[in-house]
C-alpha cells in the first residue's frame, strides 16, 4: 500500500510533563486529569483521535502519571453502583471512557528532553507507519474534530502535515512558525519551520499547534538525538528535515477554536466557552456571567 493511502491509527499523546503552571493542584493529580466541565482534558484528545479513525493509543508517561491509567480503566464496583440505582444515563457516559485491553500502550520518558524525544520514545509501537500526535494541553472546539480535518486532507496529500493557526505576530516568539509557499485557501504547502523565532525573524505569523500526522521518517531524523532550541530535541526540527529531504509537508489552517489549556487564562476561557456549549447549563450560567458583568468592567 502507498503511502498516500495507508490510514492513519496510531496516535501518540506525549503526557510527561509536570503540569508546573498549575501547582499546587498538579502536585497529586495529573495535569491531563484535570477538568474542563465535567471531563478531563485527555478525555477530549481521546474522543478527537477516536473520531479521526485512531484505533491505537500511546501514551507517553513519567512518573506521577498511575491516575491516566486508573481513569481508562473499568470501574466494576462504581458501574454495579450506578447500575443499581438505575443511574442509566451516567453509567452509559462512565462506559464511554473504558479503553479495552490492548488499546492503550504507555511508555515512560525518563527525562524531560522536549517534544521530540517524546515522541520518538514510542518509536518501536509506531514501527513503519505514519501516525498522529496530540497534545492534550491544545483543546480544539469544532465542528468536525480538527484531528478529523486533518486525516480527510492527508488523505490527498500524504507526506507529513501540521495543524496551524495565524497569532498575532508579537506571539510568534512562543510557536513553532511556518514559512509557506505562498498558496491560499485552508491547506497549504511548506517550505520551511523555525521553533520560536524572534519577532523580527518570523516567516510569517502561521504557528503550529498540537496536531501532527507525521511519516516514519520523522523518526529516523529524531533517531539523531540533536538538541534544537531550548537545548530540548524538537519536533519542529525533524519535521523541518523533511523539507531538506524534498519530502512534502502541508499545513492545515483548520476550522474551529483552540484553546491553550496549558495556561490558566486559556483553561479559564476554555471552561468558559465549553459551559456555555453545554444545553444544560448555558441558560444558568450565561445568566450569571451577565449579572457579574458589571464586576468585570469595574476591574478593567
Amino acid at each position: 500500500m502507498s503511502q498516500l493511502n495507508r490510514r492513519v491509527t496510531k496516535a501518540v499523546f506525549p503526557v510527561a510533563g509536570m503540569g508546573t503552571r498549575f501547582l499546587p493542584a498538579t502536585k497529586s493529580v495529573p495535569k491531563e486529569i484535570m477538568t474542563l466541565v465535567d471531563r478531563p482534558l485527555i478525555q477530549y484528545a481521546i474522543d478527537e483521535a477516536r473520531a479521526a479513525g485512531i484505533t491505537e493509543f500511546i501514551f507517553v508517561t513519567s512518573r506521577g502519571k498511575n491516575a491516566l491509567e486508573d481513569y481508562f480503566d473499568h470501574a466494576p464496583q462504581l458501574e454495579a453502583s450506578l447500575l443499581e440505582s438505575g443511574k442509566t444515563d451516567l453509567l452509559e457516559t462512565l462506559k464511554s471512557t473504558n479503553m479495552e485491553s490492548g488499546a492503550i500502550a504507555y511508555i515512560r520518558q525518563h527525562k524531560a528532553m522536549g517534544l521530540g524525544h517524546a515522541v520518538w520514545c514510542a518509536r518501536r509501537l509506531i514501527g513503519d507507519e505514519p501516525f498522529a500526535v496530540i497534545l492534550p494541553d491544545d483543546v480544539i472546539s469544532a465542528e468536525k474534530p480538527c484531528l478529523k480535518q486533518m486525516v480527510e486532507a492527508y488523505q490527498e496529500t500524504g507526506g507529513s502535515m501540521v495543524a496551524a493557526m495565524e497569532v498575532p505576530r508579537e506571539q510568534t516568539s512562543s510557536y513553532g512558525i511556518l514559512d509557506i509557499n505562498g498558496e491560499s485557501g485552508p491547506l497549504v504547502s511548506v517550505r520551511g519551520m523555525v521553533e520560536k523565532p524572534e519577532v523580527q525573524d518570523a516567516p510569517s505569523n502561521l504557528a503550529v499547534i498540537g496536531r501532527y500526522i507525521l511519516t516514519p521518517d520523522v523518526l529516523e531524523t529524531l533517531n539523531r538525538q540533536q538538541s534544537g532550541a531550548g537545548g530540548e530535541i524538537q519536533l519542529t526540527d525533524a519535521i523541518a528535515c523533511e523539507m531538506t529531504a524534498n519530502r512534502k509537508v502541508h499545513a492545515l489552517k483548520f476550522e474551529g477554536q483552540r484553546f491553550d489549556c496549558g495556561s490558566k487564562a486559556g483553561f479559564l476561557q476554555a471552561t468558559v466557552s465549553f459551559a456555555l456549549a453545554r444545553a444544560e447549563l448555558q441558560d444558568e450560567f450565561a445568566a450569571y456571567l451577565r449579572e457579574i458583568s458589571p464586576l468585570i468592567r469595574a476591574a478593567e
